[in-house]
């Protein structure tokens, strides 16, 4: 009845001897009494989408064994920091980086110790490196080389409008508002020392042609005239089954050209930031390139590699960490920048963070299982039947 509820369970209990309709399940499932937990020493918050983008709620649980302890509809600090003030005796409040939950922490339970969770860290440092990574596309792209067309142009275009303006004194708002663009995109080109800072490496997906590169390589150095009907005979008595077009379209794009697959900018940060044991000899060699070619990839390898090692709960991180953010300031990466400061905003509960054993990683198991729960009763039920199942599961 608890799992289930409603049309489920009514379609359930008949293979046990019992029959009810759906409401009665319903009603019999409110009927359960919600247990009556005390606030634990330990706070997990976090919050969950009843409607994307339109209405959340929150999850309050005990962060140290996974119990449930209510669930509040809304996610703003005025809502949580009501309350906390009716429930007192938190000690320490586990949290991912909302503001919102942070100063409702700080106005309900000025004492207790804000703990943010160390996966979003880590997740926030993944996305500036990986922005990073694509930043610096002409450093360590393939024989393809950079993104080309109009789409290169008009990128280009962009980033000496916004210099230009720059220049000239106008502000950010200002040149988002003359050139009509997003005031995140302005920031981006703004950030670029140089158009190569902003242009990117192709987008290309794996294809059936990927195989007899090698192949398509040779023949080309061999003979440069040989023509793509002839190529593709060839590589057909090799097991090649796709089409001609496909192939010129391999040979037009240069791909061939390559030593190895295509790397992407996605694919690039992945070897930056996979542990390194985890990493085969050819990644291995790969990452050594990529991070060999340009001074800013060597500094960006050492900044995920030191903050890698914060990431492991020891009481010494705090002056570690201060030493990484000094550290990362010094490079010339502008993205990283944006998460150091992101960090020195909230730099008490990222040290609590990675000093601390306490982290968030119940709540959001809570919330996986939320997502399961919404999915059975989606478009059919209300909040109240929605928190009850989640406290009495």
């Amino acid at each position: 009845m608890r799992e289930l509820a409603g049309r489920a369970s009514a379609r359930l209990l008949p293979s046990l001897g019992i029959v009810v309709g759906r409401d009665t399940a319903v009603r019999v499932l409110l009927g359960i009494p919600l247990p009556d937990r005390a606030v634990p020493r330990v706070l997990g918050i976090d919050d969950f989408a009843l409607r994307r983008c339109h209405d959340y709620a929150t999850v309050v649980i005990d962060a140290d064994t996974g119990a449930r302890i209510d669930v509040l509809p809304g996610r703003g600090a005025d809502v949580v920091a009501g309350w906390l003030r009716k429930h007192p005796g938190a000690e320490v409040v586990c949290r991912d980086g909302s503001t919102a939950y942070a100063q409702a922490v700080r106005d309900a339970l000025p004492r207790a110790t804000q703990v943010a969770d160390r996966w979003h860290l880590w997740h926030g440092l993944c996305d500036a490196a990986g922005r990073e990574v694509a930043a610096h596309s002409s450093c360590w792209a393939s024989a393809t080389g950079l993104r080309q067309g109009k789409l290169a142009e008009t990128t280009l275009r962009r980033w000496h409008q916004i210099h230009a303006l720059r220049e000239a004194g106008v502000g950010l708002l200002d040149c988002s508002r003359r050139l009509g663009l997003a005031m995140n995109t302005v920031k981006r080109y703004a950030r670029a020392a140089t158009p190569e800072r902003i242009q990117r490496v192709p987008k290309y997906r794996a294809s059936m042609v990927d195989p007899y590169r090698d192949h398509l390589r040779t023949r080309r150095e061999q003979e440069p005239a040989v023509g793509a009907t002839a190529l593709l005979g060839e590589i057909r008595t090799l097991g090649y089954d796709g089409s001609q077009n496909l192939l010129v379209r391999y040979l037009n794009q240069g791909r061939h050209l390559d030593e190895h697959p295509h790397l992407s900018s996605r694919r690039a940060a992945r070897l930056l930031l996979t542990r390194p044991e985890n990493l085969t000899e050819r990644q291995r060699e790969r990452l050594d390139a990529l991070t060999a070619s340009c001074p800013e990839m060597t500094a960006l390898a050492g900044v995920v590699r030191s903050f890698a090692a914060l990431i492991v709960p020891h009481k010494d991180n705090a002056g570690r960490l201060t030493a990484w953010t000094t550290a990362a300031r010094e490079a010339d990466l502008p993205h990283v920048h944006s998460f150091v400061r992101g960090i020195d905003q909230d730099i008490d509960a990222a040290t609590a963070a990675i000093t601390l054993d306490h982290h968030n990683g119940l709540t959001e198991g809570v919330n996986t299982k939320t997502k399961l729960i919404k999915r059975q009763m989606y478009g059919r039920a209300g909040f109240d039947l929605l928190r009850h199942r989640i406290l009495v599961g």
